[in-house]
């Protein structure tokens, strides 16, 4: 007899009934597969060398993005019309927003490549439901690689993310946080400008 043969105690969540992620589209079935076509040929392609081209399709789409962004390939964005993002920022190779709630970048804000903001999460402990919380990234914040920023997050001003740290609920302004879990480690300017 195997450990998966023991009966137990514990419930299993059935997912097949779980309240699905249609919700929170916010757009028609249709508008979700020609987006998926749009972001498929020139948000994600990592062929496209031209920024100016992934911005101008995201914006077709609703997002709203400030002037002077540069927006790398590999790029993923869930739903475009969830999206802010202030002037002159970089969004690096790879980054993804899983946006299915919104998600606002401010201006001059760096988020480094690899890195996943997600608002969207489950109700763990009953029906796997979704649950969707908004990201508030704020002006000059630096998000370096490979980090996660989960729903509910507010990152203060001129904030420096460490790689492959999980951020989440508020980080005050001009931190350093790295690590999950998630700890401030210092100040990004520790000294007084005269």
């Amino acid at each position: 007899m195997s450990e998966r043969d023991v009966p137990s105690d514990i419930p299993v969540v059935p997912l097949g009934r779980a309240p699905g992620s249609r919700e929170s589209w916010g757009r028609s079935t249709a508008v979700m597969i020609l987006w998926g076509i749009a972001e498929l040929l020139f948000v994600t392609n990592p062929m496209q060398v031209s920024s100016r081209i992934r911005v101008s399709v995201l914006r077709m789409f609703g997002a709203s993005i400030g002037t002077g962004v540069v927006f790398r390939p590999r790029t993923r964005v869930h739903s475009p019309w969830n999206l802010e993002i202030g002037n002159d920022c970089w969004i690096g190779d790879g980054v993804w927003f899983h946006n299915q709630g919104n998600i606002r970048i401010g201006r001059d804000v760096v988020i480094s490549q690899g890195s996943f903001l997600t608002t969207g999460s489950h109700r763990h402990a009953t029906d796997m439901g979704l649950v969707v919380k908004p990201i508030t990234v704020d002006d000059g914040v630096w998000v370096t690689s490979r980090c996660m920023i989960l729903g509910g997050a507010q990152v203060g001003r001129s904030v420096l993310v460490r790689p492959m740290t999980v951020v989440h609920g508020n980080v005050a302004d001009g931190l350093v946080v790295q690590g999950n879990p998630m700890k401030v480690v210092g100040k990004r300017f520790p000294t007084e400008r005269p």
